[in-house]
């Protein structure tokens, strides 16, 4: 089965082939519209509004000249999915690309619309049997059209959603999770009853979904039509259709407060949604931010722009720019990774175009390192667990760089076919790596020693997405494992009494005020937690390491 895709691949490529043959035998010259519907519709859509990759309207290709659309056709663009077409002739790009400047028809998607579209399924419960949320992630087998449930190196559940491309979100509940397809469709899966539950499609084309903090509602960013979707999550009922004049980037949640955030990619504006009342409320920013992240602390937002030349910080609450660097290629700040060491905070991401990834130092904002990788790739990960970088480079390399001295070391997972995206469990035991191929693989390593524990088989897997590291607010959490690693583990254990008491019985029996008190101040609190002397030494943490170790010995709590 693994050969499936290739099998038909190979077929439907003999059939364009035989399809151009006879055209051109009976005199009659295929047109651009046939080149598209040979090449780019099974993931353009046939009507060039975007299925698994971005739509191919006039609207969103005005700002690319001939020459440079032609360039993308054959050699594709750097850190995307596309395939490379270097096998069409001159006059066969020509004709498609104008084709593509050829105006479509008006792209219409109501309320109604989204309410019809609603599907409710009643497949049979399963008992997933889950043993510890911290380590469910959850695989994109993009070219089968599968979801993946894993824990640990074990496959719990594999089910069917045509179209999925990535950006899938958990409840903090972890209850349950939503899986969005560029062709507007949202699916909700329950874990808790190991089924797939509904869907509904809340636009012709998608860019992400996001929850609101207290999981009410679920934001849906759209391309096609340019609007905003607010579902109420629990019934997936549309509750509001927020239309905006611009390609919205992506729309991302805040835990530390009641707000959302996003940016148009092709105008100038930053808008904030309170997510209790919905209210949208635009605001004007000197030049368009196209990518962007907001940090572990919720205190910042890092931005760049396609076209522009540099990284960009602001704080979150007045969108005050506190800093700004020179850096050639559009850093792919979706991509990003963080850690903690020695005190400071770190981010990696890798550039668009080129061939290395940039290490910045957080909080005092400066580039620390640019690193060459060989090759431009799309993702670079980290865990506490692990001393490296994991990053790819558009080859079978898994480069890793290490966070100590930033050596670099190339190992090849599968030789001669991509690697992408690493992703780790909750608890850092396990990585997952992609092998990007028809007759690919998801392969489990072990962490620290790299060995391989597991492959199976998998049509384009992509994108991993555990539910510690992919939610913001655990991310303090794990700057804390750092932190316990380098400042507690001599004196404390996690779960087994050492000289100290164990991180589990700390946090069962004490609140978060009497933790941070004993941290900073024990010879004025050890009486007050039932010692009779003091063996613990004071540390002098910044609030962020105080909130980041706190977090991870609060995670140990009734577990």
């Amino acid at each position: 089965m693994r050969y499936l895709f290739l099998l038909v691949f190979l077929i439907a490529s003999v059939q364009a082939a035989g399809l151009v043959h006879k055209l051109e035998a009976t005199g009659v010259r295929h047109d651009g519209k046939d080149i598209y519907m040979m090449y780019c519709a099974r993931c353009h859509g046939t009507e060039r509004q975007g299925i698994s990759a971005p739509p191919l309207l006039p609207q969103f290709l005005r700002h690319k000249s001939d020459k440079r659309l032609a360039h993308i056709i054959r050699y594709s663009l750097p850190q995307t999915l596309m395939p490379k077409f270097p096998y069409l002739g001159d006059e066969e790009v020509a004709k498609l690309v104008r084709f593509l400047r050829t105006p479509a028809g008006q792209i219409h998607w109501s309320k109604s619309d989204i309410e019809h579209s609603l599907v409710r399924y009643d497949f049979p419960k399963k008992n997933l049997s889950i043993k510890n949320i911290d380590n469910v992630t959850l695989v994109v087998e993009r070219g089968g059209g599968k979801v993946w449930v894993m824990e640990d190196e074990k496959i719990l559940d594999r089910f069917a959603f045509k179209n999925v491309h990535g950006g899938l979100k958990y409840t903090l509940d972890g209850k349950n999770f939503y899986v969005p397809t560029r062709d507007g469709w949202i699916g909700h899966y329950s874990l808790a009853n190991g089924r797939l539950e509904e869907k509904v499609r809340a636009c012709v084309n998608l860019r992400n979904i996001s929850l609101s903090r207290d999981a009410k509602y679920l934001f849906a960013t759209c391309l096609l039509p340019q609007m905003v979707v607010v579902f109420d999550r629990a019934s997936l009922h549309p509750v509001k259709l927020y239309r905006v004049d611009g390609k919205i980037s992506a729309l991302y949640e805040l835990y530390s407060q009641d707000q959302a955030i996003f940016t148009l990619r092709d105008k100038p504006l930053l808008y904030k949604v309170d997510t209790k009342t919905l209210r949208f409320t635009p605001i004007k920013l000197d030049r368009p931010i196209e990518d962007f992240f907001i940090d572990p602390f919720e205190e910042f937002l890092i931005g760049t722009t396609r076209h522009g030349k540099d990284l960009r910080v602001y704080k979150l609450d007045s969108l005050q720019e506190v800093f700004s660097a020179p850096i050639a290629g559009m850093p792919h700040l979706f991509s990003a990774t963080y850690w903690y060491r020695h005190g400071k905070f770190y981010f990696a991401t890798p550039h668009l175009g080129t061939p290395y990834v940039t290490i910045w130092q957080m909080y005092d904002w400066k580039l620390v390192k640019k690193i060459d990788v060989g090759g431009s790739g799309f993702f670079v990960k980290t865990h506490p667990q692990s001393r490296y970088l994991w990053i790819d480079n558009g080859s079978d390399q898994l480069v890793l760089v290490d966070k100590r001295d930033f050596r670099v070391r190339k190992v090849v997972p599968r030789k001669g076919k991509r690697y992408i995206h690493t992703e780790f469990s909750g608890d850092g035991k396990y990585a997952y790596l992609s092998i990007y191929e028809p007759d690919g693989d998801l392969l489990v390593w072990q962490t620290d020693t790299l060995r391989e524990l597991k492959d199976y088989p998998a049509n384009i897997p992509v994108g991993k997405y555990n539910f510690i590291n992919k939610n913001r607010i655990f991310y303090p959490r794990l700057f804390g494992l750092s932190i316990f690693k380098e400042k507690c583990w001599g004196c404390h254990h996690q779960t087994a009494m050492a000289f100290g008491p164990p991180f589990r019985q700390i946090a069962d029996t004490r609140d978060r005020s009497e933790i941070v008190a004993q941290i900073l101040d024990p010879e004025h609190t050890y009486k007050h937690l039932g010692y009779k002397r003091n063996a613990m030494p004071a540390f002098k943490l910044s609030p962020r390491e105080l909130r980041s170790i706190v977090d991870y010995i609060m995670s140990y709590k009734d577990k």
